[in-house]
């Protein structure tokens, strides 16, 4: 009896040893399987440029904090934005699908949203990956900025406000940074419409003190009658447009917490602290989990707002400046994660909407990114520049450490990814165009599952990428490229920001075709004389187009003219309006510095 119970004592013994070495040593290739629910932070900057990274390549920019991220999980080196403009590139992001499927995506000159008081914005029956999660038990927070509308009809309906999309907790901008909110910068929004509004309003007063002065003087028999009309209707003409754009402060850069609006107009000095302050706050008060924060930074957004602590301290100037701010506040917030411990159940992303602003120039100083080898930038339709960003995920033990994957990827991926981590199904009813990055992060598959990527320019289609896993090429077609204006110069500095249609493209037919896998810059396109495939890839290019917008159904636009424009009963107020102005934040930005 002692016998056979020693031999059964060994028996599960071994077998315990075994049933452990099963589970923790994993062969290569493998991975750890999550039984949690991870903590998820996603990180989203604004305007960066690939090129403006430290392990992207840079060595003038110090970047230690994402460098850091990079080196303690997955770099990604072709991580591609859906569109090369904020607005559409975050719809998409928060979707996983292309813009132009919710209609975040416009036929104009205009294509993001132009103002809080616009009506356009995010339409309620899209299902963001934040209410996926918060169906999944998930406390959701936004900090930062959002650009996806606020109202639809009234003043307060919220219907596009972040607590509209699944978002339990937001403090921040709905609207986007510009010069405007900085009195001591030139104006931007519609500039040179502004300029032509006030010759205009300049003209009809001139001409009505003209008309009273020769009336006075008997040159003229105009009576007082048609002159106090005329009068009246330049009065009228001033105040249609000035109502708006003489308070741009007032109307566009104010900060919210949840419904409330703190601040009105927005005071730029304090806002990267007060920022920083409510993202560390946020995983301080959810660190018991599982809880998914979206840290939307203003940075690097022009008119570049940097505080004191960084001013001068870069070799690239106020944008060198404030993309190494933007840094520091990175390694805050993983510094957050990981003093309460949370480092190891937390994925961390960090990723930029789209490519650098090259056109974004003081004089001969450059104020928007670097976008590497790539040609383009921000809003060039299809160009690497505008849409190839840095992507970079950190999941300690889950995840490899110091990896890169040299595979095309889009930031439509993150929707599937963290809906499949949160346990949630992505609807059913609608095309995603996202795929699950898991697999591919983990190394259980080696391609991506992106075949074609479509690369839109507002609604119209620029170009296409078709990665052919068998061969290894990553063939690109440019359907309609931007007309570069000086000629040669690599953007449009002639007209500050390049279009999508018009006199200001070119059209291609047979379409320029590159293969990046050779040709990551887009240098050399190539012909039928060079390229032996040629035909056969435009042709299968051109099926994939076809069969894509087979997938795509009509919607109402949300950046039509009508919805763009500025609507003073969807002005949100922090009082009565129009006397729109507040501040409740005081000075409590200090205490996060």
């Amino acid at each position: 009896m002692v016998e056979i119970m020693w031999h059964l004592t060994g028996y599960w013994t071994s077998l315990t040893i075994l049933l452990v070495l099963c589970l923790f040593i994993r062969p290569p290739g493998s991975h750890a399987s999550v039984t949690y629910k991870p903590n998820i932070v996603l990180i989203l900057a604004d305007d960066l440029g690939i090129g403006d990274v430290g392990c992207y390549g840079n060595d003038t920019i110090r970047t230690p904090n994402i460098d850091r991220l990079a080196k303690e999980g997955v770099k990604l080196t072709q991580h591609i934005a859906a569109a090369p403009l904020c607005t559409p590139s975050r719809a998409a992001f928060l979707t996983g699908r292309y813009p132009i499927r919710s209609g975040m995506d416009a036929t104009n000159g205009y294509r993001v949203i132009q103002w809080a008081g616009a009506s356009g914005g995010l339409p309620p029956n899209e299902t963001t990956f934040a209410k996926i999660l918060q169906q999944q038990g998930y406390i959701t927070g936004l900090i930062g900025k959002w650009h996806q509308g606020v109202n639809c009809e009234s003043r307060n309906d919220y219907c596009h406000h972040p607590l509209n999309h699944g978002f339990d907790y937001f403090y921040g901008m709905p609207f986007s940074l510009m010069k405007d909110c900085q009195i001591t910068q030139p104006p931007e929004k519609d500039r040179v419409l502004r300029t032509r509004l006030w010759l205009y309003t300049q003209t009809i007063g001139l001409a009505v003190l003209t008309l009273a002065i020769a009336r006075l003087t008997g040159l003229v028999s105009v009576t007082w009658k048609i002159i106090t009309c005329f009068a009246w209707f330049g009065f009228l003409f001033f105040a249609s447009w000035f109502s708006s754009y003489g308070f741009i402060r007032y109307w566009d850069c104010i900060m919210m917490r949840n419904h409330e609006i703190t601040e009105q107009p927005m005071v730029v000095e304090r806002t990267t602290s007060l920022i920083l302050r409510e993202a560390i706050s946020f995983i301080e008060r959810n660190k018991h989990g599982p809880f998914l924060l979206f840290v939307s930074f203003l940075h690097v957004h022009t008119p570049l707002i940097t505080t004191e602590l960084f001013l001068g301290k870069s070799r690239y100037g106020l944008y060198g400046d404030n993309v190494e701010e933007m840094d520091w506040m990175v390694g805050r917030v993983l510094d957050a994660i990981d003093k309460k411990g949370l480092k190891n159940t937390t994925l961390t992303y960090f990723a930029s909407d789209h490519g650098g602003f090259l056109e974004a120039q003081e004089g001969k100083a450059q104020l928007g990114g670097w976008n590497g080898i790539y040609k383009g930038g921000k809003a060039m339709g299809g160009w690497e520049g505008g849409i190839r960003v840095p992507g970079i995920f950190r999941w300690p033990g889950v995840l490899p450490a110091d990896t890169v994957i040299d595979e095309p990827t889009s930031l439509m991926d993150i929707y599937p990814t963290v809906a499949y981590l949160a346990g949630g199904i992505v609807p059913q009813d609608r095309v995603i165009d996202g795929r699950n990055l898991m697999p591919l992060l983990q190394g259980s598959i080696q391609h991506s599952e992106h075949e074609f990527l479509f690369h839109y320019c507002g609604m119209y289609l620029h170009a296409v990428r078709w990665h052919q896993k068998d061969s290894g090429a990553l063939w690109k077609a440019h359907y309609v490229t931007p007309i570069f204006h000086p000629e040669g110069a690599g953007a449009c500095y002639g007209r500050g920001i390049c279009p999508c249609f018009g006199e200001g493209v070119t059209h291609h037919d047979p379409p320029l075709l590159f293969d990046l896998s050779r040709d990551p810059s887009e240098a050399k396109p190539l012909s039928p004389h060079t390229e032996p495939l040629f035909d056969t890839v435009i042709s299968r290019i051109a099926r994939a187009v076809q069969e894509h917008r087979q997938t795509l159904t009509p919607v109402p636009q949300q950046l039509s003219l009508y919805n763009i424009m500025w609507k003073p009963w969807l002005q949100p107020c922090c009082g009565t309006f129009p006397f729109c102005w507040c501040d409740k934040e005081g000075d409590r930005a200090h205490p996060a510095l």
